[in-house]
């Protein structure tokens, strides 16, 4: 090969997105409104309008997103919420640092939280869900809203990776009670740092939210309940807003470089391709392959200079905070044969078939 292909290098970005992120820097500089201001309250007035949401919570990041949604639902000590086995820590963490107690739940071949484990899962302390959109692809909300209504029990939408995916014309986040994404700058739209947002359609849940965020306050020094400090950082908050013009244009290079890979890598033995990453419930935040020689393949890509990453190769609770002694044998088959191909907005099509082209070299 010519030259590397890094999983994801961030110093790619294109030269004018560059001098407009400069540029937004230099204007808050002298404006000098570094916490909330007029770029949050915009930030929140394009998320509403993109995700057809009635009220969103800019916050910290993702991870205290999650916090704050289940204290805003009223969750705490003794009561039980349904999490899926394969995630990122940060779903079930929330979870304990609000008091209460995660169940796990394996998953379905793609690595959602398996809809139909959820009757044997449930008990009377069951007070919630949280449903992982992984990888950005959308778990079936409509059948999760059904099952959850009949039960009674709040939904979380942890979807930190799926910004842009809709199902059914209706946003990830915006099907459940209250949904959470995370702007970390991995992600489709991404910060410069830390940063995410809550959206809810009942106004409780948003003013609890924006209590909760901002140390329990209604109004400076008037505190209603007990809060934290969670709120977003009002550059980073400038910088989304730059971001947002860009997020479109970005989702539609990453649907065509996710067909070339659908494309170049099809009919290949033991080679499983991502379910439905080119529909709208699927965002393509990240192109997962799935092959039982997972470590051999990540290991001759990296001799060819290709970056892979494996999201996740261990499940929450076969991790030590996390153990409970239970087995969960889809979640823990996806650990060991999943692997994440470079796939972003800044690539190349002929990266994209130089990867294809090393790897039906290993398989052919």
């Amino acid at each position: 090969m010519n030259k590397p292909i890094p999983f994801l290098d961030l110093s790619q970005i294109p030269l004018n997105l560059k001098n407009a992120l400069k540029e937004k820097f230099s204007h808050m500089l002298e404006k000098g409104v570094f916490s909330g201001g007029e770029e949050v309250v915009l930030l929140e007035s394009k998320l509403k309008e993109y995700l057809n949401v009635p009220f969103v919570i800019a916050c910290s990041n993702g991870s205290d997103a999650l916090e704050v949604a289940i204290r805003a639902l009223g969750i705490g000590s003794g009561d039980e919420v349904l999490v899926p086995a394969l995630t990122w820590v940060s779903t079930a963490e929330a979870v304990i640092m609000s008091g209460a107690k995660p169940i796990f739940v394996d998953t379905d071949h793609n690595g959602l939280i398996d809809l139909e484990k959820l009757d044997s899962m449930y008990t009377q302390r069951t007070k919630a869900i949280i449903s992982v959109h992984l990888y950005g692809k959308m778990v079936d909300m409509e059948k999760l809203v059904s099952w959850s209504s009949q039960k009674n029990i709040r939904i979380i939408e942890d979807a930190a990776q799926a910004f842009g995916a809709f199902q059914n014309g209706i946003s990830a986040g915006n099907w459940g009670d209250i949904g959470c994404f995370s702007f970390y700058p991995t992600k489709n739209l991404g910060a410069l740092g830390e940063a995410g947002v809550l959206v809810t359609k009942n106004e409780n849940f948003h003013d609890r939210s924006t209590q909760i965020t901002n140390h329990g306050q209604i109004k400076r020094d008037e505190h209603l309940r007990i809060g934290r400090n969670a709120k977003i950082d009002s550059i980073q908050a400038g910088f989304l807003n730059v971001k947002m013009d860009y997020f479109e244009s970005w989702q539609q290079k990453r649907k065509l470089l996710a067909s070339m890979y659908l494309d170049s890598l099809k009919n290949i033995d033991g080679l499983k391709l991502p379910d439905d990453i080119l529909e709208p419930n699927h965002n393509a935040h990240l192109f997962v392959i799935q092959t039982s020689n997972r470590n051999e393949l990540k290991s001759f890509l990296e001799t060819k200079g290709i970056g892979t990453a494996v999201h996740y190769p261990t499940i929450i609770p076969k991790m030590l905070p996390y153990l409970d002694g239970k087995e969960y044998p889809n979640a823990e088959k996806l650990s060991k044969c999943i692997l994440s191909l470079p796939l972003n907005p800044w690539m190349k099509e002929e990266d994209i078939l130089s990867i294809s082209y090393e790897i039906k070299r290993f398989y052919l």
